[in-house]
């Protein structure tokens, strides 16, 4: 199909160019003759605008900002800060400016303080993982009451501030794991639920995955495995989980809910508890060489850098080109083991 310009329209319509641009873009002054003439055309070819050369025009730079746990304290986040730089280079050419807000992965004040910041240089659009339940409950109502977009990924709450959602089901990751688990472990022997170095009651993202995991558990009808949580901070992990299974001897399986999954293999080598079956989340270095070596069973890749890159590219597309932003978009549970590992390293 051929691709007219509006020279080509303006010479076929027998009209000026500045017509038909006036009459593709809704502008100005037009006689009903000659409007007529045009639109008659534009249906015959079935012209489609340049979106591109359209969102040109406004003349105006969109800015979308992203705020992030600093991926310094929790390498976790790192893959997330290329999924935004490789939206950065992909857009780099369009009127969109696409900046990184950092804040302590431990600290709702630093979470607070960095997302006070970001609401006072007046973005059109801020995308954040809301980690904290209950502050982002509240800077995301801060963000529609000043007219701010708002996108999340990770950790899918009930935010009504929020477009659009990028990233797992985690219930039902939970419920995966569990499945993987059952498969390897014996029955009639515990299973550890491990949370790491986030306050419970806050995190979410936490509690959907036990609570996916204990109900695929609960309605198997037959329930021959005994289910208990166990939570630590990083300081304290060494000597509480020693303690811990020193009282509950007879621990078949732990399920981290978290990436820091490699901290727990660690205290286990140590120790003379190494023929546990373990199950956690995300492709990090040490992970990945604690997989490869079958200390860890299974990982969870939860895509991280897809739903960074992902969720800024629905922003950008909306802003330019006019495009709905999508209400959620779920990424697939992907099951890792040291037999397919490289596939994923690899991509």
């Amino acid at each position: 199909m051929k691709k007219y310009t509006i020279k080509d329209i303006a010479e076929l319509a027998g009209v000026s160019k500045g017509t038909v641009d006036r009459v593709i873009h809704n502008r100005g002054k037009v006689s009903q003759k000659a409007l007529d003439k045009v639109t008659k055309l534009l249906e015959e070819i079935d012209y489609q605008p340049n979106p591109i050369a359209r969102s040109l025009k406004n003349n105006k730079i969109y800015k979308i900002y992203v705020v992030l746990p600093n991926p310094d304290e929790d390498s976790f986040w790192k893959p997330c800060v290329d999924g935004v730089n490789q939206a950065i280079e992909e857009f780099k050419s369009f009127l969109v400016d696409i900046k990184l807000f950092y804040y302590s992965p431990h600290s709702t004040k630093s979470f607070q303080n960095v997302n006070n910041t970001v609401i006072n240089l007046s973005p059109d659009a801020v995308l954040f993982p809301p980690i904290f339940y209950k502050e982002s409950i509240s800077i995301a109502n801060r963000y529609k009451s000043a007219g701010i977009i708002v996108s999340i990924f990770n950790n899918q709450i009930n935010l009504k501030e929020a477009v659009n959602f990028v990233g797992q089901d985690l219930y039902q990751s939970g419920r995966v794991a569990a499945r993987l688990m059952e498969m390897i472990v014996p029955k009639k022997t515990d299973i550890v639920i491990c949370h790491l170095d986030e306050p419970f009651n806050n995190a979410t993202h936490m509690q959907k995955k036990e609570k996916g995991f204990r109900d695929y558990f609960e309605n198997l009808g037959h329930f021959e495995y005994n289910l208990l949580t166990f939570n630590a901070d990083k300081e304290s992990l060494h000597k509480s989980l020693n303690d811990f299974l020193n009282i509950q001897k007879n621990v078949s399986g732990i399920f981290v809910t978290t990436s820091k999954v490699f901290n727990v293999v660690e205290v286990l080598q140590e120790r003379k508890h190494k023929n546990l079956k373990i199950i956690g989340y995300d492709l990090l270095n040490k992970n990945v060489s604690l997989l490869k070596s079958n200390a860890i069973s299974f990982l969870i890749h939860q895509r991280s850098k897809s739903q960074t890159y992902l969720g800024l590219t629905y922003l950008v597309e909306h802003f330019l080109f006019n495009k709905d932003i999508p209400n959620q978009k779920l990424l697939p549970i992907d099951i890792v083991n040291s037999e397919n590992l490289d596939s994923y390293i690899e991509n």
